[in-house]
């Protein structure tokens, strides 16, 4: 059932919301002489970035060492502006305050497209009644408004069961949890707040997975 319900919901995402991972670089943080490149930022980048970071460790015979921390997209432009970091992963485009804020402490970056991403939400595998849900009914369900009138998948139609609802997502500094409240709610960040987050997508997948009435 899960398989079927990620598939529509790809499927109708996709076009609102397929997603450059962006690759930001200092010039200035690069140029330096240091035997660590420091990167930071999205999640859902990491895998890649990891990869990547192998092969240029193997490369350059592991006499520099990359450190990839995962703090989520808002968070890691923060700390890349501030100069803390020389590659910021995001999952999404770098925004115009985020831009500002590079300019005022000097930093000058590129960004580039590494590549493109879909968002899916799934419900658990026991889960035997919700074989569809469209952007409209995840509106419904997610945003803020939603808070203490939707809490069972009954409240969202009328022909399911009196179970509660348990909602995961990434956290609020993702970008992906960005585009996907932009998307589905029509505001970034716009969600109700009883949401189970967790930055490392693995987390989130575990938990739906051990939860009947997970859907994230």
């Amino acid at each position: 059932m899960s398989r079927d319900l990620s598939a529509s919901i790809a499927t109708s995402l996709f076009p609102a919301g397929a997603f450059a991972a962006a690759l930001a670089v200092s010039p200035l943080a690069m140029g330096a002489a240091a035997p660590v490149v420091k990167i930071d930022g999205s999640s859902t980048v990491y895998p890649i970035t990891e990869a990547v970071a192998q092969d240029f460790q193997r490369a350059k015979l592991h006499e520099v060492h990359v450190n990839i921390g995962v703090s989520g997209t808002s968070a890691g432009f923060t700390k890349f502006c501030r100069g803390e970091t020389d590659l910021s992963n995001a999952s999404r485009p770098i925004l115009k305050k985020e831009m500002d804020d590079c300019a005022k402490a000097g930093v000058r970056f590129y960004e580039m497209p590494m590549a493109y991403d879909a968002l899916t939400v799934v419900v658990n595998p026991q889960n035997t009644f919700v074989n569809r849900l469209g952007v409209a009914d995840l509106r419904k369900l997610w945003e803020p408004e939603a808070q203490n009138r939707i809490n069972t998948w009954k409240d969202l139609n009328p022909a399911w069961p009196a179970q509660k609802i348990n909602l995961y997502a990434p956290g609020a500094d993702s970008g992906s949890f960005e585009s996907f409240t932009e998307v589905v709610v029509g505001t970034a960040k716009s969600s109700r707040s009883d949401v189970q987050t967790a930055e490392d997508h693995a987390v989130l997948a575990q938990r739906i997975a051990d939860d009947k009435d997970a859907l994230g």
